[in-house]
């Protein structure tokens, strides 16, 4: 499932281990099982509506639902806190209103606010966020521009960044990488790695142009590419175009243990996506160890200094992302360097209990304000 997905299982299972309450409400549909009340494996009590019929009809019975829970449960919750932006949010917040139950909201990605701004549904969401929400969060300072130019107050904007595990996101130990190297095929070339779906917005298309050049100017480096999605065929037909199949690999959908093996056989990591939120991929990369090359958008350079943690490229210029991977690969103690920064930056800011507490003096404020 894609980053906002895995965030909100690691803060409500964070949520519950600290004794507090929480119970999930979500769509059917693949990948989720088909059982109305499920407990997932982190132990999140997860409700599942609108398992049948096709997309359109399943948002419909997810958002007659939310409304229908909200106010069953009534006696039951204090907080309704909305994750992305939909029908349900249309839906829930009204009946939320009515019960006077303080309402928080996370905007989970750049350009979601403007993209609700081109349709009635979304300008009526965010006409009653603005008068109703107590606190909507956000991930960097492009996606607050975003809602300030919507309307939003600035005294509703609540900075929340997704969490990482650095347990177990962590760098591997010297064997235990001669291992996982062996393992995978890989002797002495440089392991660049990319972790997230294969889709349009993180343009893959320019990687593999930059990768190219390095290729042809004679570098010895393998691209592996972590993940599956629509792209996949278009880009492995490019890697053959380009003249580089047998130095890219495709590994498919894995699960959380296989990409931790794989950034702990890589040594840089590559994310130049068009837009991004709060990349959950690049902070789990950090907290690996691993300095990055990042397209200079706001979702990234959050958290990345470039220098520091890695190296930011233009957004879609391959020539530029290829000299800055080049940069790492061609300098084994810079990668050192950076890694070990990245990794605690992430530790500092991004751990999971850093951001359970500020989930928690979010969910204190709020109520003290009701």
């Amino acid at each position: 499932m894609g980053g906002s997905e895995v965030e909100a299982q690691r803060v409500a299972a964070a949520l519950i281990a600290r004794g507090h309450k929480v119970t999930v409400l979500c769509a059917g549909g693949a990948p989720m099982p088909a059982i109305h009340k499920w407990t997932d494996p982190l132990g999140v009590p997860v409700r599942v509506y609108g398992m049948r019929g096709s997309r359109k009809w399943r948002d419909r019975a997810f958002a007659a639902a939310v409304a229908w829970v909200l106010f069953a449960e009534r006696r039951n919750y204090q907080v309704a806190y909305f994750l992305m932006q939909g029908l349900h949010l249309a839906a829930g917040l009204p009946v939320a209103k009515l019960l006077h139950k303080p309402v928080v909201m996370k905007i989970s990605g750049s350009n979601i606010v403007t993209i609700m701004q081109q349709s009635w549904l979304g300008r009526l969401e965010l006409k009653w966020l603005r008068k109703w929400a107590r606190r909507v969060m956000i991930l960097n300072d492009g996606i607050a521009a975003e809602a300030l130019r919507a309307g939003l107050s600035k005294g509703q904007l609540f900075w929340m960044p997704n969490p990482v595990d650095v347990a177990r996101f962590s760098p591997a130990a010297a064997t235990e990488r001669q291992e996982l190297r062996k393992t995978a095929g890989i002797a002495g070339q440089t392991v660049v790695i990319y972790v997230g779906r294969l889709a349009p917005e993180k343009d893959l298309p320019s990687l593999l142009d930059a990768f190219a050049r390095l290729i042809s100017s004679g570098r010895d480096a393998l691209l592996v590419l972590v993940g599956d999605g629509p792209d996949r065929g278009a880009l492995e037909a490019k890697s053959e175009n380009l003249g580089i199949s047998a130095r890219v690999r495709f590994t498919g959908m894995l699960g959380v243990d296989g990409v931790i093996a794989w950034l702990r056989t890589a040594d840089v990591f590559a994310l130049v996506s068009e837009f991004e939120g709060f990349p959950c991929s690049l902070v789990e990369a950090m907290a690996a160890g691993l300095p990055s090359v990042v397209s200079d958008i706001p979702g990234n350079k959050q958290l990345i200094e470039t220098g520091v943690h890695g190296l930011a490229a233009s957004q879609g210029q391959p020539v530029a992302i290829a000299e800055a991977l080049d940069r790492l690969i061609v300098d084994p103690v810079l990668r050192e360097r950076m890694g070990v920064a990245a990794r605690q930056h992430v530790v500092e800011r991004y751990s999971v209990d850093h951001v359970i507490d500020r989930y928690e003096t979010l969910f204190s404020e709020t109520l003290e304000a009701d």
